[in-house]
């Protein structure tokens, strides 16, 4: 029986080592930009034209993360073709830039969504 408890609070002290670690290892939030933000363009005019919003890590990484963007939310006119790009720039580990683009007769009024940062996968020693 002392054995099965020791056992069971083995088993339970690694788990939660094993969350804390993982939870380190992964940050994520919320981004947007919208004609309030200022230097923001992307209703304005035509051609190629761009916003950038910096994006810190509450704890930084051990190592250079990886990040996915998404996007959820898009405010745009009527009379034009909606185009956008968006993309991580600059990736640290301490943080990263979002730059959201659009061009030819594009306007944005309004875009944003999610992030997430996650720590690379080490490559197995094989």
């Amino acid at each position: 029986m002392k054995k099965l408890v020791f056992i069971s609070i083995l088993f339970i002290a690694f788990g939660l080592v094993t969350s804390v670690f993982a939870q380190e290892q992964v940050q994520s939030g919320k981004w947007s930009v919208n004609t309030s933000t200022a230097g923001y363009t992307l209703d304005k005019n035509e051609g190629e034209r761009s916003v950038n919003v910096q994006i810190n890590f509450d704890v930084p990484f051990d190592e250079k993360p990886d990040v996915i963007l998404g996007v959820t939310l898009v405010d745009a006119g009527v009379k034009t073709n909606i185009r956008y790009n968006v993309s991580p720039m600059s990736i640290s580990r301490d943080g990263f830039v979002i730059k959201i683009a659009t061009w030819s007769d594009a306007n944005i009024y309004g875009i944003g969504g999610y992030w997430m940062a996650h720590a690379k996968e080490k490559a197995d020693k094989y």
